[in-house]
Protein backbone atom coordinates (compact mmCIF):
# COMPACT_ATOMS: atom_id res chain seq x y z
CA UNK A 1 0.00 0.00 0.00
CA UNK A 2 1.31 3.49 -0.68
CA UNK A 3 2.09 5.77 2.02
CA UNK A 4 0.65 8.47 -0.14
CA UNK A 5 -1.94 8.32 -2.95
CA UNK A 6 -5.10 10.24 -4.67
CA UNK A 7 -7.84 8.50 -6.95
CA UNK A 8 -9.73 10.56 -8.96
CA UNK A 9 -8.82 13.59 -6.81
CA UNK A 10 -10.60 16.81 -7.98
CA UNK A 11 -11.28 20.08 -7.02
CA UNK A 12 -12.92 23.01 -8.31
CA UNK A 13 -14.34 26.42 -7.72
CA UNK A 14 -17.82 27.13 -9.96
CA UNK A 15 -16.78 26.07 -13.10
CA UNK A 16 -13.28 26.73 -12.14
CA UNK A 17 -11.12 23.64 -12.43
CA UNK A 18 -8.19 23.69 -9.86
CA UNK A 19 -7.49 19.57 -9.92
CA UNK A 20 -9.02 16.86 -12.25
CA UNK A 21 -8.96 13.09 -11.92
CA UNK A 22 -5.65 13.14 -10.28
CA UNK A 23 -4.30 9.69 -9.68
CA UNK A 24 -0.83 9.40 -8.27
CA UNK A 25 0.39 7.34 -5.88
CA UNK A 26 4.21 7.37 -3.58
CA UNK A 27 6.00 4.47 -2.35
CA UNK A 28 8.01 4.28 0.96
CA UNK A 29 11.01 5.04 0.37
CA UNK A 30 10.41 6.84 -2.67
CA UNK A 31 10.74 10.40 -3.84
CA UNK A 32 8.37 11.96 -6.59
CA UNK A 33 8.27 15.58 -7.47
CA UNK A 34 5.78 17.27 -9.26
CA UNK A 35 6.70 20.40 -11.83
CA UNK A 36 4.10 23.10 -13.50
CA UNK A 37 3.71 26.44 -14.00
CA UNK A 38 1.85 28.67 -11.49
CA UNK A 39 -1.78 27.04 -11.39
CA UNK A 40 -0.85 23.95 -12.61
CA UNK A 41 -2.59 22.22 -9.48
CA UNK A 42 0.72 21.38 -7.43
CA UNK A 43 -0.65 23.30 -4.25
CA UNK A 44 -4.13 22.44 -4.17
CA UNK A 45 -2.92 18.71 -4.57
CA UNK A 46 -0.54 19.24 -1.56
CA UNK A 47 -4.17 21.28 0.58
CA UNK A 48 -6.03 18.49 -0.37
CA UNK A 49 -3.57 15.92 0.87
CA UNK A 50 -3.08 18.33 4.08
CA UNK A 51 -6.71 18.28 4.77
CA UNK A 52 -7.35 21.94 4.60
CA UNK A 53 -9.41 21.69 1.12
CA UNK A 54 -12.31 19.44 0.92
CA UNK A 55 -12.19 17.48 -2.77
CA UNK A 56 -14.97 17.70 -4.99
CA UNK A 57 -14.70 14.33 -6.30
CA UNK A 58 -12.20 11.52 -5.72
CA UNK A 59 -10.22 10.82 -2.54
CA UNK A 60 -6.66 11.71 -1.22
CA UNK A 61 -4.80 8.94 1.29
CA UNK A 62 -1.94 8.90 3.87
CA UNK A 63 -0.87 5.63 5.11
CA UNK A 64 -4.49 4.06 3.48
CA UNK A 65 -6.26 6.70 5.83
CA UNK A 66 -8.93 8.75 3.90
CA UNK A 67 -7.66 12.44 4.45
CA UNK A 68 -11.15 13.96 3.71
CA UNK A 69 -12.77 11.11 6.38
CA UNK A 70 -10.29 10.93 9.09
CA UNK A 71 -8.20 13.77 9.36
CA UNK A 72 -6.46 13.58 12.24
CA UNK A 73 -5.35 9.85 11.79
CA UNK A 74 -3.86 10.45 8.19
CA UNK A 75 -1.94 13.70 9.75
CA UNK A 76 -0.57 11.50 12.30
CA UNK A 77 1.73 10.37 9.79
CA UNK A 78 2.10 12.57 7.79
CA UNK A 79 4.91 15.53 8.21
CA UNK A 80 4.93 19.08 5.79
CA UNK A 81 7.44 21.11 5.17
CA UNK A 82 6.26 24.86 3.66
CA UNK A 83 7.81 27.05 1.74
CA UNK A 84 8.25 29.57 4.11
CA UNK A 85 9.16 28.13 7.71
CA UNK A 86 7.23 29.73 10.31
CA UNK A 87 9.67 29.94 13.40
CA UNK A 88 9.82 32.23 16.91
CA UNK A 89 12.94 34.11 15.94
CA UNK A 90 13.93 34.25 19.98
CA UNK A 91 13.98 30.34 20.59
CA UNK A 92 17.02 28.59 19.73
CA UNK A 93 16.97 25.09 17.55
CA UNK A 94 16.53 23.27 20.58
CA UNK A 95 13.65 25.13 22.09
CA UNK A 96 11.64 25.49 18.81
CA UNK A 97 11.93 21.30 18.36
CA UNK A 98 10.69 20.96 21.77
CA UNK A 99 7.91 23.89 21.83
CA UNK A 100 6.64 21.62 18.88
CA UNK A 101 6.72 18.64 20.39
CA UNK A 102 5.17 19.74 23.42
CA UNK A 103 2.55 21.54 21.67
CA UNK A 104 1.62 17.82 19.95
CA UNK A 105 1.63 16.38 23.46
CA UNK A 106 3.81 14.11 23.04
CA UNK A 107 6.49 13.33 26.00
CA UNK A 108 9.52 15.79 25.15
CA UNK A 109 12.85 13.66 25.02
CA UNK A 110 16.07 14.32 26.53
CA UNK A 111 18.31 16.93 25.69
CA UNK A 112 20.34 14.39 23.87
CA UNK A 113 17.84 13.31 22.05
CA UNK A 114 16.76 16.19 20.56
CA UNK A 115 20.32 17.03 19.44
CA UNK A 116 20.04 13.58 18.05
CA UNK A 117 16.83 14.25 15.83
CA UNK A 118 18.85 18.00 14.81
CA UNK A 119 22.19 15.90 14.16
CA UNK A 120 19.94 13.59 11.58
CA UNK A 121 18.67 16.43 9.38
CA UNK A 122 22.26 17.70 8.85
CA UNK A 123 21.70 20.96 11.34
CA UNK A 124 25.50 21.93 12.59
CA UNK A 125 26.01 21.70 16.12
CA UNK A 126 26.51 25.10 17.05
CA UNK A 127 23.48 26.37 15.64
CA UNK A 128 21.54 23.86 17.94
CA UNK A 129 21.62 26.59 20.89
CA UNK A 130 21.17 30.14 18.22
CA UNK A 131 18.38 32.03 18.03
CA UNK A 132 16.57 30.79 15.40
CA UNK A 133 16.33 34.18 14.07
CA UNK A 134 19.85 33.94 13.21
CA UNK A 135 19.31 30.91 10.71
CA UNK A 136 19.69 30.77 7.03
CA UNK A 137 16.71 29.53 4.93
CA UNK A 138 18.58 26.27 4.23
CA UNK A 139 18.60 25.80 8.13
CA UNK A 140 15.20 26.90 8.67
CA UNK A 141 14.60 24.15 5.99
CA UNK A 142 16.19 21.68 8.53
CA UNK A 143 15.06 22.12 11.18
CA UNK A 144 11.59 22.18 9.88
CA UNK A 145 11.72 18.90 8.37
CA UNK A 146 13.42 18.00 12.48
CA UNK A 147 9.82 19.11 13.55
CA UNK A 148 7.93 17.07 10.91
CA UNK A 149 10.42 13.88 11.54
CA UNK A 150 10.06 14.18 15.41
CA UNK A 151 6.42 13.23 15.27
CA UNK A 152 6.91 10.28 13.45
CA UNK A 153 6.18 10.82 10.56
CA UNK A 154 6.40 8.53 7.26
CA UNK A 155 5.15 10.60 4.51
CA UNK A 156 6.43 13.97 3.79
CA UNK A 157 5.00 16.65 1.71
CA UNK A 158 7.52 19.66 0.81
CA UNK A 159 6.05 22.75 -0.84
CA UNK A 160 9.02 24.35 -3.21
CA UNK A 161 11.66 23.27 -0.67
CA UNK A 162 14.29 24.22 -2.77
CA UNK A 163 13.40 27.80 -3.32
CA UNK A 164 15.82 30.63 -2.59
CA UNK A 165 18.59 28.35 -1.45
CA UNK A 166 22.12 28.49 -2.55
CA UNK A 167 24.09 26.04 -4.18
CA UNK A 168 25.61 24.25 -1.05
CA UNK A 169 22.35 24.19 0.78
CA UNK A 170 20.06 23.06 -1.88
CA UNK A 171 22.60 20.59 -2.41
CA UNK A 172 22.33 19.25 1.41
CA UNK A 173 18.67 19.52 1.31
CA UNK A 174 18.73 17.17 -1.92
CA UNK A 175 21.31 15.10 0.04
CA UNK A 176 18.88 14.96 3.17
CA UNK A 177 15.77 14.00 1.05
CA UNK A 178 17.39 11.22 -0.67
CA UNK A 179 18.84 10.20 2.73
CA UNK A 180 14.90 10.14 4.55
CA UNK A 181 13.83 8.26 1.41
CA UNK A 182 16.64 5.16 2.19
CA UNK A 183 15.41 5.26 5.48
CA UNK A 184 11.75 4.65 4.19
CA UNK A 185 9.93 7.50 3.80
CA UNK A 186 7.43 7.91 1.27
CA UNK A 187 8.33 11.74 -0.06
CA UNK A 188 5.92 14.28 -2.22
CA UNK A 189 7.91 17.49 -2.94
CA UNK A 190 6.38 20.33 -5.56
CA UNK A 191 9.45 22.49 -7.39
CA UNK A 192 9.92 24.95 -9.71
CA UNK A 193 13.71 24.01 -9.88
CA UNK A 194 14.15 20.84 -12.83
CA UNK A 195 18.19 20.38 -12.38
CA UNK A 196 17.38 19.20 -8.21
CA UNK A 197 14.21 17.77 -9.13
CA UNK A 198 16.42 15.46 -11.67
CA UNK A 199 18.90 14.40 -8.41
CA UNK A 200 16.46 14.13 -6.03
CA UNK A 201 13.42 12.33 -7.84
CA UNK A 202 12.69 8.99 -8.41
CA UNK A 203 9.84 10.28 -10.72
CA UNK A 204 8.89 13.77 -11.61
CA UNK A 205 5.20 14.54 -12.74
CA UNK A 206 4.24 17.70 -14.96
CA UNK A 207 1.27 19.48 -13.86
CA UNK A 208 -0.95 21.56 -16.42
CA UNK A 209 -4.01 23.36 -15.79
CA UNK A 210 -4.93 21.08 -13.22
CA UNK A 211 -3.92 17.38 -14.91
CA UNK A 212 -1.11 15.08 -14.66
CA UNK A 213 -0.24 14.97 -18.33
CA UNK A 214 3.45 12.93 -18.12
CA UNK A 215 4.94 11.00 -15.83
CA UNK A 216 8.76 10.70 -15.96
CA UNK A 217 11.55 8.62 -14.99
CA UNK A 218 14.47 11.32 -14.22
CA UNK A 219 17.33 8.35 -14.07
CA UNK A 220 16.82 7.92 -17.70
CA UNK A 221 16.69 11.74 -18.41
CA UNK A 222 18.97 15.02 -18.00
CA UNK A 223 17.96 17.58 -16.92
CA UNK A 224 18.30 19.36 -20.32
CA UNK A 225 15.81 16.64 -22.01
CA UNK A 226 13.32 17.17 -18.95
CA UNK A 227 13.18 20.50 -19.24
CA UNK A 228 12.79 20.44 -22.76
CA UNK A 229 9.94 18.37 -22.31
CA UNK A 230 8.21 20.18 -19.55
CA UNK A 231 8.14 23.36 -21.74
CA UNK A 232 7.23 21.49 -24.91
CA UNK A 233 3.70 20.84 -22.77
CA UNK A 234 3.48 24.30 -21.39
CA UNK A 235 4.83 26.15 -24.78
CA UNK A 236 1.12 27.23 -25.73
CA UNK A 237 0.47 28.66 -22.02
CA UNK A 238 2.26 31.80 -22.51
Amino acid sequence: MPLISTHGLGKRYGRQVALEALDLSVEAGEVLCLLGANGAGKTTTLNLLLGFLAPSSGEARIDGRNVHQDPEAARAVLGYLPEVVQLYPLLTGIETLRYFIDLSGRPCPAQAELQAMLDRVGLQRDAHDRAVGQYSKGMRQKLGLAIALSKGARALLLDEPLSGLDPKAANELVALVRALAAEGHAILAVTHDIFRAQQMADRIGIMRQGRLIEMLDPRNMSASEIEALYVHHLRDLA
